[in-house]
């Protein structure tokens, strides 16, 4: 194991669910800014980027959207509170930046790989988000991806409810990335999905189509923050060599 590593593992291995901060402990914000920017270069599904990130820090707001965490002192005490958002609605938009930038490296003469990526976000990426209002499109797509799959392997998951699952996928990644990296900033965090959905969307001015994914709190833990030691199902039942 090289040092990196060795490293990494003191990271994750530090890393736990705090329910209680230390609101007197020294809290460097920068850490923050840092760690938010770190997550934007989380991996996505086609570098769609189809999330948005809420830092709310002022006291009366943060106060005002640990009551919509349903109370949970992971919220209130915590110094600052990240919404993770999804904007699944933001595909056209997000395509459109994407091939743009990925234009701006094309060669004079554009060859099999540049159409392709082109094509990739011209083509494809409008039929697996563009779905209608009751999904009878995706429905088609589902009927579609079925037929030929009886012949050969192809992508199932088509539907509008299975690209809102892809968004969401995502979107963990960029907030794992963020709860990483505030560990190795010497901070704790806790994701949390016991929120009222409802308001903490209106609380945020959000439009329907935007999910929240889940609120991260973080700061400085108090020892009784940790509720108890980390379990784990055994790995021989989890990681499976074939």
């Amino acid at each position: 194991m090289n040092n990196q590593a060795a490293i990494f593992d003191q990271i994750v291995e530090r890393r736990r669910s705090i329910r209680i901060y230390d609101e007197n402990a020294f809290f460097d914000e920068t850490s923050v800014t840092r760690s938010l920017e770190r997550a934007t270069l989380a991996p996505n599904s086609s570098n769609l980027q189809l999330w948005e990130f809420y830092r709310v820090k002022t006291k009366s707001k943060k106060d005002e959207l640990a009551k919509y965490c349903l109370g949970q002192k992971a919220a209130s005490t915590a110094n600052e509170l990240i919404v993770f958002v999804t904007r699944k609605d933001k595909w056209k938009e997000n395509a459109k930046f994407v091939l743009g930038e990925a234009k701006k490296d094309f060669p004079e003469k554009i060859g099999k790989r540049q159409q392709l990526v082109t094509d990739y976000y011209s083509k494809l990426i409008p039929i697996l988000y563009g779905n209608d209002f009751f999904d009878i499109s995706g429905k088609l797509k589902k009927i579609a991806s079925f037929g030929v799959g009886v012949f050969q392997p192809i992508a199932r998951e088509v539907d509008a409810n299975d690209m809102r699952v892809v968004v969401h996928k995502s979107l963990a990644l960029a907030a794992q990335t963020f709860m990483l990296s505030m560990t190795a900033e010497g901070y704790d965090t806790c994701p949390m999905e016991g929120f009222d959905s409802k308001r903490v969307k209106s609380f945020l001015k959000l439009p329907n189509a935007a999910e929240i994914g889940m609120i991260v709190s973080v700061g400085l833990a108090k020892p009784e923050g940790l509720y108890g030691r980390r379990v784990r199902i055994p790995n021989n039942k989890i990681i499976h060599v074939i």
